[in-house]
């Protein structure tokens, strides 16, 4: 009785935000505009803002002439200072958090500040709009009668010139209010662990036996977990263990291509997923809808957002524009502007809008991680959709893949090579990569054209990968934890040889 009344409290202070929702969907722009116009005013005696001058920036239009757009390597000079104690650079309150961007495996990790209003105003403020959404579509939600399991990354919190840096999930269970523990699992203790494998056992027994109601993590990783759960405990599925799970948000990789896999290991036509889009620059979306994989773009979490269309991005002609020019269905690359000092921040990911009114996205790619060798513009989105579809139809599991271009040599044409780890081979490997070819170009006309009749492309490549390749691959990198990820797509050979050189043994 008091875990329902618990939960029905809970529930209606969580829906009473879905007003303040209501009208950024119905104002966007004018959002958007007054966000930008606060976020000049509060930085103008920074650093960063008497250099621009934001004391006489009064509009998007002087915004986007003055202030240049910037990659991490460009801004990187700026967090140095501020990682080592500088203030009032780029943002006018003291920022002593610096997240370590674990969404990259390059060997040079990027150091991602996080203000306080950034952490109160966005990452907290998104952790519980995640849930008024769900739970405004889920009236009959029983959540709060069970604790939420959370898969974060593995790093420790470091201090280094009295700020501190670690994963953001780290930063952000260790920042939250002491009642917060109370409704989640595993312990704060757990959760902080820094060597991965010792922390997924910690997890399963730490578990394994409480009445768990929902879950938040990574797909890839949590599929690990999850398979370590079933193990230990002997079960079909993971109903058998959390009887009253009933949604599971996720997000940092797509969900397509592990979707098969989490309905057989929840068989239940009631249990949720809902998907949210987060990263260590900020939360940007959150799906509103049940059943749906489109995210609504979240607007007044100290946000300003820029969009430079992908035809045009890198080249003489780019140029970023605000939210109302943009359009449907087209990709765009991710500019942010934040609450953290982060100015006009190129994040490196693509997104196309689904609905203009209200804004929602799906996340297509990272603008590093396509292939365009040949003109076939072949995105992230693309290939998870097709190699869904082809694991649906051969009944096998997937564990993870990369795929690059095969180089023209000589006169032999290129190709596309894919490393897939399965749980289990397909049967006829041969046949199996030959539907998913004919999937990519039923999805990617570009491919398409460009393998009609072997014109450009030969058919692709495939690798089957050895039980656990992946896994130490990213050991050997010391990038294992929840927010590590594989490079799905690449326009070099770079991990592709280090993956088939490990492949050897």
């Amino acid at each position: 009785m008091a875990l329902t009344i618990i939960n029905s409290i809970a529930s209606w202070i969580l829906k009473k935000r879905i007003h303040q929702i209501e009208l950024f969907q119905k104002f966007p722009n004018e959002v958007q505009n007054e966000l930008l116009l606060n976020l000049i005013a509060v930085a103008q005696n920074t650093e960063f803002g008497k250099k621009y001058d934001f004391s006489t920036l009064y509009n998007y239009e002087r915004f986007a002439e003055r202030v240049p757009i910037s990659t991490y390597e460009q801004f990187e000079p700026l967090i140095e200072r501020a990682r080592k104690g500088e203030q009032n650079v780029f943002w006018n309150t003291p920022i002593k958090w610096f997240a370590k961007s674990s969404g990259t495996t390059n060997a040079k990790s990027k150091f991602i500040p996080v203000s306080n209003e950034a952490l109160e105003n966005c990452h907290f403020k998104a952790g519980k709009d995640m849930l008024c959404l769900y739970l405004n579509n889920n009236e009959d939600s029983q959540l709060f009668t069970g604790k939420s399991l959370r898969l974060g990354g593995s790093k420790q919190l470091y201090e280094d010139n009295n700020t501190f840096f670690g994963d953001l999930s780290a930063i952000i269970i260790d920042n939250l209010p002491f009642w917060a523990e109370y409704s989640s699992t595993p312990s704060n203790k757990v959760s902080l662990m820094s060597e991965w494998n010792e922390k997924m056992q910690a997890i399963v027994e730490e578990t394994k036996n409480i009445n768990v109601t929902s879950f938040a993590g990574v797909p890839s990783w949590m599929m690990v977990l999850f398979n370590n759960v079933l193990n230990e405990t002997g079960t079909d599925n993971l109903l058998e263990v959390w009887p009253n799970a009933e949604v599971y948000f996720h997000g940092g990789v797509s969900f397509e291509p592990y979707r098969e896999q989490y309905k057989k290991m929840f068989p239940s036509d009631l249990f949720k997923y809902y998907e949210i889009y987060n990263a260590s620059e900020g939360f940007f979306g959150i799906q509103d809808l049940n059943n749906s994989s489109d995210l609504l773009l979240m607007l007044d979490y100290g946000v300003f957002y820029e969009f430079i269309p992908m035809d045009v991005f890198g080249t003489s002609k780019q140029k970023a524009i605000p939210l109302s020019e943009v359009q449907l269905n087209k990709n765009y690359a991710l500019v942010i502007t934040t609450n953290s000092g982060l100015w006009r921040y190129l994040i490196g990911d693509t997104v196309r809008f689904t609905s203009l009114y209200p804004y929602r996205i799906r996340i297509t790619g990272r603008t590093k991680h396509h292939i365009n060798v040949f003109g076939e513009e072949l995105m992230i989105e693309n290939t998870d959709k097709a190699i869904a579809k082809t694991c649906e139809t051969f009944n096998v599991e997937l564990v993870e893949y990369t795929v690059a271009p095969v180089f023209m040599k000589d006169r032999e044409k290129g190709a596309h090579e894919w490393i897939i780890e399965f749980r289990k081979d397909p049967i006829n490997i041969e046949e199996f990569a030959e539907t998913l070819d004919k999937n990519i170009q039923a999805i990617n006309s570009d491919y398409e054209a460009k393998r009609y009749n072997n014109m450009t492309l030969n058919p692709l490549v495939l690798n089957i990968a050895r039980h656990g390749l992946f896994h130490d691959w990213l050991s050997k990198k010391d990038k294992l934890g929840g927010q590590n990820k594989i490079p799905r797509l690449s326009n070099d050979r770079e991990y592709v040889e280090q993956l088939l050189e490990l492949n050897k043994n």
